[in-house]
């Protein structure tokens, strides 16, 4: 076995001194912008899909998926450079990702931290599942909350009641 002798980047010589593995990849502070932590193992791709992430996206985005966790076991986390959240968009994610939190960075620090909360009532959030419910076709859909945990919500209008996974986003 032959042995290659490389050079260490002056990189890997500071990844050594904080303690970090060679072979460790870290991902980059954001200056400005929002980290959604503690999304649910696998939920990133339907926050993604909330937020409008995709090809035609103008900010740096970072997903990271089943990152180690003490609390869950794993994790998924989203980092968007140059953006924020509105109200709706924080409903949203809270009907997949209850227990993600939401920090607000500005200068590479984080200014403001809270997490998603699902409200009892949900009004013109999501579409109603249901294709004959009026809400669909006349004015904004509205839900309540039957259950937190797993996730039900009933229609106003339609009376159905429905898990997360029944919505689109």
């Amino acid at each position: 076995m032959v042995k290659k002798h490389m050079k260490k980047t002056p990189e890997k010589r500071d990844a050594k001194k904080r303690g970090e593995k060679e072979d460790e990849l870290r991902v980059k502070k954001i200056e400005f912008g929002i980290v959604i932590d503690h999304i649910p193992q696998g939920k990133s791709w339907k926050v993604s899909r909330i937020l409008g992430l995709d090809e035609n996206s103008q900010s740096t985005v970072s997903l990271l998926m089943n990152v180690p966790s003490a609390s869950t076991g794993l994790k998924d986390i989203i980092k968007i450079e140059g953006r924020g959240l509105t109200k709706k968009e924080l409903e949203k994610i809270a009907l997949v990702a209850p227990s993600a939190t939401v920090n607000v960075i500005r200068n590479y620090a984080v200014v403001e931290k809270y997490k998603a909360k699902l409200p009892e009532a949900i009004e013109g959030v999501v579409q109603c599942p249901n294709p004959n419910c009026i809400s669909n076709k006349e004015g904004a859909s509205r839900f309540h909350v039957k259950e937190f945990s797993p996730l039900k919500l009933q229609c106003d209008y339609c009376e159905k009641v429905y898990s997360d996974h029944e919505f689109s986003f």
